[in-house]
């Protein structure tokens, strides 16, 4: 199985080819477990204000490429407003 860094490294280079399991293990490392399960689509809560949500989608085995690109936003955001504060 692979880890959380390997998924997020296949991520980057080809977001079109990442599997929807393999995102739903990122987004619960990142942040927690899913609000909504049992149908096609999981919603996970950001630790920030405003719109406190990523939603992810299973397309047949297969994440949807513009929310893998939400899901490296969304990982890479707090670490840029940390680098801000300072």
């Amino acid at each position: 199985m692979a880890s959380v860094g390997d998924i997020l490294r296949a991520m980057r280079q080809n977001p079109k080819g990442v599997r929807f399991n393999d995102l739903c293990k990122v987004c619960e490392h990142y942040f927690g477990k899913a609000r909504s399960k049992g149908t096609s689509h999981r919603v996970y809560r950001m630790p920030w204000q405003g719109d406190p949500r990523v939603n992810v989608q299973n397309s047949k085995g297969k994440a949807k490429a513009y929310q893998v690109r939400q899901v490296l936003w969304a990982i890479e955001r707090p670490e840029k407003d940390d680098g801000q504060n300072d």
